[in-house]
C-alpha cells in the first residue's frame, strides 16, 4: 500500500529527477568553465545534455497532476505556468551557452542566466508544492536544490571521467574539483537528512522528532539514508582519492556506481515527499 502511494505520484517524482539532472549538470558546466581547464567538447556536450533533460522536464511538467489522493501535499496551480516558462528559458539559454562554448567563447553570461532560470524553476516548484507555509516552502526549496546538485552533479562527473579516456593529457584538476564538490553536496545531504528527520519536517510528518525512522515509512526512510546517502558518501570520497592519483578509470567506475545510488536516493526522497509528505 505504501509503495502504491509513492508510485501514484510518479509524474512528480519524474519531474524532480529530470529537472534536477538538468540544473545540476549545467551547474557543473559553469563551475568547470570558470575554475578548470575542462575541454570545450566536454563542456558543450554536458550543456547539451542539460538542455535535453530540461526539455524532458518541460514536457513532463505540461502533464503534471496534483499529488495523488492520500498525499498530504497540496499543490498551488498559480505557480505552474511560471515554472514551465522558467524551464523553457533554461533550455534555450543552455543551448545558447553550448553554441558559445563551441565557438570558443566563454559563454559566462548566457550560462549564468540559464542557471538562474533553472534554479528559478526549482524554486517555483517549491512554491507550488511547499504545503504548510513559508518555512515548509523554504525547506522544500533547499531540498530540491540539493537533490539537483547531487543528481545532476554526479551525472556530469561521470561524463567528465569518460572524457579522460579520449583526452589522456587533460590534467586531473577538473575531475578532482568536480568530485570534491560532489562529496561536499552528498555530505550536506546527510546533514540535511538529520535535520529534516530531527525536526519532523514535511506536511505529512507526525509523531515528533525522528519518528520517521520508526514509523510506517521507516523502510523507505532507511533506504534513503543507507543506499542514497551513506553509501554514495563513501564512494564519493573514494572517487576523490582515485582522481587525485590519476586512476581515472577507477574514478569513473566509482562515479558510475554513484549515478545509480544517488539517482535511487533522489527517487526515494521525492517519493517520500509527494507520497507521504516527509522531507528526508
Amino acid at each position: 500500500m505504501l509503495a502504491t502511494q509513492i508510485a501514484s505520484n510518479l509524474a512528480l517524482i519524474n519531474w524532480t529527477v529530470v529537472a534536477g539532472l538538468a540544473v545540476g549538470s549545467f551547474a557543473v558546466v559553469m563551475l568547470s568553465r570558470l575554475r578548470t581547464p575542462a575541454t570545450k567538447g566536454y563542456l558543450g556536450f554536458t550543456a547539451f545534455c542539460a538542455a535535453g533533460f530540461g526539455w524532458l522536464a518541460w514536457l513532463s511538467d505540461d502533464g503534471l497532476a496534483p499529488a495523488a489522493t492520500g498525499s498530504p501535499v497540496v499543490a498551488d496551480p498559480a505557480f505552474d505556468a511560471p515554472r514551465r516558462i522558467a524551464m523553457a528559458v533554461f533550455v534555450v539559454l543552455a543551448l545558447v551557452t553550448m553554441i558559445a562554448i563551441a565557438r570558443g567563447r566563454r559563454g559566462v553570461w548566457p550560462g549564468a542566466a540559464a542557471l538562474v532560470a533553472g534554479v528559478g524553476s526549482l524554486a517555483l516548484g517549491a512554491l507550488a508544492w511547499g504545503t504548510g507555509g513559508a518555512v515548509s516552502t523554504l525547506m522544500l526549496g533547499i531540498q530540491l536544490l540539493v537533490l539537483a546538485a547531487a543528481t545532476g552533479g554526479v551525472f556530469a562527473a561521470m561524463i567528465l571521467g569518460h572524457w579522460y579516456l579520449v583526452t589522456p593529457r587533460l590534467p586531473e584538476a577538473p575531475l578532482v574539483l568536480v568530485s570534491r564538490a560532489l562529496l561536499a553536496v552528498v555530505a550536506l545531504q546527510v546533514v540535511l537528512f538529520g535535520l529534516w528527520v530531527g525536526l519532523g519536517a514535511g506536511p505529512g510528518a507526525t509523531g515528533g522528532p525522528f519518528a520517521a525512522l520508526v514509523g510506517p515509512w521507516a523502510l523507505f526512510v532507511w533506504l534513503r539514508l543507507l543506499v542514497g546517502l551513506v553509501f554514495p558518501l563513501v564512494v564519493s570520497w573514494a572517487a576523490v582519492q582515485t582522481a587525485r592519483s590519476r586512476s581515472m578509470e577507477s574514478a569513473t567506475g566509482l562515479l558510475y556506481i554513484n549515478v545509480g545510488t544517488i539517482a535511487a536516493g533522489t527517487i526515494v526522497a521525492a517519493g517520500l515527499y509527494f507520497g507521504a509528505g516527509l522531507l528526508v
